[in-house]
């Protein structure tokens, strides 16, 4: 996992950075482009709950918005036992700009385990359906 562990060591600094009043809940992730340069976010709640981004949606579109194109792996860190995969609307992110890459994940005790975006996301949508 040797080539994972600057992207997980991104995903957990970031993950301190979580505004999650609301579930306590605290996610960091962090995708890596083919460029070499890792992109890190962490989930943002709101009260309404459902203007909440994940911390996946963010890494990637901060990434996209500073100009990058072409992901090779995305790390989500949580601090649970059970290790968290992304929810249904990150891996359609995952999968729109990323492809089938490796999802990392991981938590703070050093559990880790490597999945690919379409394992994960069975069938996905893109844009060769429209």
């Amino acid at each position: 996992m040797s080539d994972y562990d600057a992207l997980i060591t991104a995903a957990k600094q970031a993950r301190e950075n979580a505004y999650a009043p609301f579930s306590n809940f605290r996610v960091g992730a962090a995708v890596r482009a083919k460029s070499g340069r890792i992109h890190t976010g962490c989930n943002v709640e709101n009260a309404t709950l459902g203007l909440t981004c994940c911390a996946e949606r963010v890494a990637i579109f901060k990434a996209v918005s500073e100009g990058e194109r072409g992901f090779d792996a995305i790390a989500v860190v949580t601090d649970v036992d059970r290790l968290t995969p992304p929810c249904g609307a990150c891996r359609q992110i995952i999968w729109e700009f990323c492809g089938d890459v490796p999802v990392v994940l991981a938590n703070l005790k050093g559990k880790v385990e490597e999945e690919t975006a379409g394992k994960l996301l069975a069938r996905p949508f893109d844009s060769s359906f429209l």
